[in-house]
């Protein structure tokens, strides 16, 4: 019988492949009697005739309770075999087929029986919409052993991975953001963006939302989508609304739910695709500060740390002032944290083989902020703030062009510890540069009654050397301007006089060039005129030749022609 069974029931529906991915297992109990009549149920269930041909007296309830479903489900069951017109929809469908394999429900024990009208019903109105498919897979975790084990819950989440890589645009918007490139975020956006005509008429093209499914159907959900090449903007869209959701919308105080919470963070970080631009930097940091809170584990932290570092130059001064775990009253910041990231960034940039220096500025001019902003923290260590002021300078060499940040950055550290001794005062202004402050610096240092005298000095020094720098620079711009106006009062002169040349001499040239075209045009008549009197005289001899051919011209006449032509001088050439 169980082969027999499973030979009805495999064919219809089921997945030949086995799903990539393991889910997690949770049971449920019911405990809802219902008055059902055992030669209906034998009827319809071929399992449960088997058991009262063995056994005429077995117990109707006892069998239920060894059934997987709910009361609801069961009670749906029996109102089928006792005749009842069955309500099926995409929140019970999941359940009937479960129920109906489990008691065999099958065409070949009896027709038009429950598994095919459900298997049916799931195959036509189920599968091909994104909405239903989502409700449907959210029935599946009331009970989750039996739909799993039949691959119902694979059939659903490979229809609508199916879904995603075709219409994208149903995991939401991509997240727009400041350093990714525009033009090609809003190609891809067009390409994927559903016209007008099917926004009208398709009511489903984005009408369930994914974040409503639990973490154990929409990890392997979102990993199928990322195997299968559905667009990265969008699975991280998907990814960014789930944890806004569930992480960011509330903090749990309550155990589990702190856990569950520290569970989806480590998702979301190992299905985040590795892209740099997908989400905020903004969006990174607050995932930072929560994985702080939740005590995630070491490697979905330095997973965020690294994703942060890599887009640093998008953060703000507000980003960067981290909570640190503590019991303290006032608000300390981890330092250490900021550190890790700063490296990631400045390792990154220097493989990347960037030409650009815009994101090293605004990294620079973070820090500096950023220094400045816990330079008032009374529990600041002297060596962690002279670290950070080192990993500054390091920054802004090259792009900085004088170290008043810095200086700020000592300044407020110096007034809000007045306790500190005069070695200790000394040990924090190491990283001041004198050469490299401004004027105006230089003379608020002067002023400054925090600073330890020696540095007062230093600062006096410095402005002389400003001020001598200064002068000397005046004087040799005055100087060269003064033998610049000398050598141009010099070589005025012959400047006239070489411009005089040069016009005698182009004068000259145009008269030739004149009287070169006068003589041009005497010679081109002379050659016209010869060649007109030629083509004349051809033409008279040529006449007279045709005549004395044809008889026209007698010998004696011609003879007395040529006499006459002897005697006659000769005539004048016209023309000539």
């Amino acid at each position: 019988m169980e082969k027999k069974r499973s030979k009805d029931t495999s064919a219809l529906w089921l997945p030949k492949s086995t799903p990539d991915w393991q889910l997690n297992v949770r049971g449920c109990q019911h405990g809802q009697a219902f008055t059902m009549d055992k030669e209906l149920l034998a009827a319809k269930s071929a399992k449960f005739a088997a058991r009262l041909k063995e056994n005429p007296q077995e117990d109707l309830s006892n069998f239920l309770h060894s059934v997987p479903a709910d009361a609801e489900t069961i009670e749906l069951v029996a109102r089928f075999y006792h005749g009842y017109e069955l309500q099926i929809c995409s929140q019970n469908v999941v359940q009937l087929i479960s129920v109906a394999d489990y008691l065999e429900m099958t065409e070949s024990h009896c027709k038009d029986n429950l598994l095919n009208k459900a298997v049916s019903y799931f195959q036509q109105r189920i599968l091909p919409s994104w909405s239903e498919t989502i409700k449907a897979l959210q029935s599946t975790e009331k009970l989750f052993q039996q739909p799993l084990k039949l691959e119902l819950v694979h059939a659903c989440l490979d229809s609508i991975i199916r879904k995603a890589k075709d219409s994208p645009q149903l995991l939401g918007e991509p997240i727009r953001n400041s350093t990714a490139n525009v033009d090609d975020s809003d190609e891809d956006y067009e390409i994927y963006k559903p016209n007008a005509r099917r926004r009208l008429f398709d009511f489903d093209w984005k009408s369930e939302d994914l974040t409503t499914l639990s973490l154990q159907l929409y990890e392997p959900l979102m990993h199928g989508m990322n195997k299968h090449g559905v667009p990265s903007q969008y699975v991280a869209a998907s990814l960014c609304d789930y944890i806004k959701k569930w992480v960011f919308c509330g903090r749990g105080e309550e155990a589990h739910k702190k856990r569950y919470q520290k569970d989806i963070l480590e998702a979301v970080e190992r299905l985040l695709p590795d892209e740099i631009g997908l989400l905020p930097c903004t969006l990174l940091f607050q995932m930072l500060r929560h994985a702080i809170y939740l005590e995630v584990t070491s490697d979905c932290r330095n997973g965020i740390e690294i994703r942060t570092g890599k887009q640093l130059d998008q953060a703000t001064v507000q980003d960067l002032l981290i909570p640190s775990q503590g019991y303290s009253k006032v608000p300390q910041y981890d330092i250490q944290c900021v550190r890790r990231i700063v490296k990631v960034f400045y390792a990154n940039y220097s493989s990347s083989n960037v030409s650009d220096v815009t994101g090293l500025i605004a990294v620079a001019d973070l820090i500096e902020e950023f220094l400045a902003e816990v330079a008032s923290d009374i529990d600041l260590k002297i060596s962690t703030f002279v670290g950070l002021a080192e990993m500054l300078i390091s920054a802004s060499m090259g792009v900085k062009t004088n170290s008043d940040g810095i200086y700020r950055a000592v300044s407020i550290y110096l007034d809000k510890h007045r306790h500190m001794t005069e070695s200790e005062r000394e040990e924090v202004c190491q990283v001041l540069d004198f050469q490299n402050m401004s004027p105006q610096a230089c003379d608020h240092a002067a002023k400054n009654e925090s600073l330890p005298l020696r540095m007062v000095v230093q600062v006096l020094f410095a402005g002389q050397l400003h001020l001598r720098d200064t002068i000397t620079k005046e004087v040799q711009s005055s100087d060269e301007k003064l033998v610049k106006e000398e050598a141009y009062e010099v070589n005025a002169p012959k400047l006239d006089l070489c411009e005089v040349k040069m016009r005698s001499e182009v004068e000259k040239m145009s008269k030739k060039v004149m009287q070169l075209e006068r003589q041009c045009s005497m010679m081109r008549k002379e050659i016209e005129n010869s060649s007109s009197l030629t083509v004349r005289k051809e033409k008279t001899s040529l006449w007279r030749e045709m005549k004395r051919k044809f008889g026209c011209i007698s010998s004696a006449h011609d003879s007395d022609c040529q006499l006459k032509k002897k005697k006659l001088p000769p005539r004048p050439k016209l023309g000539l």
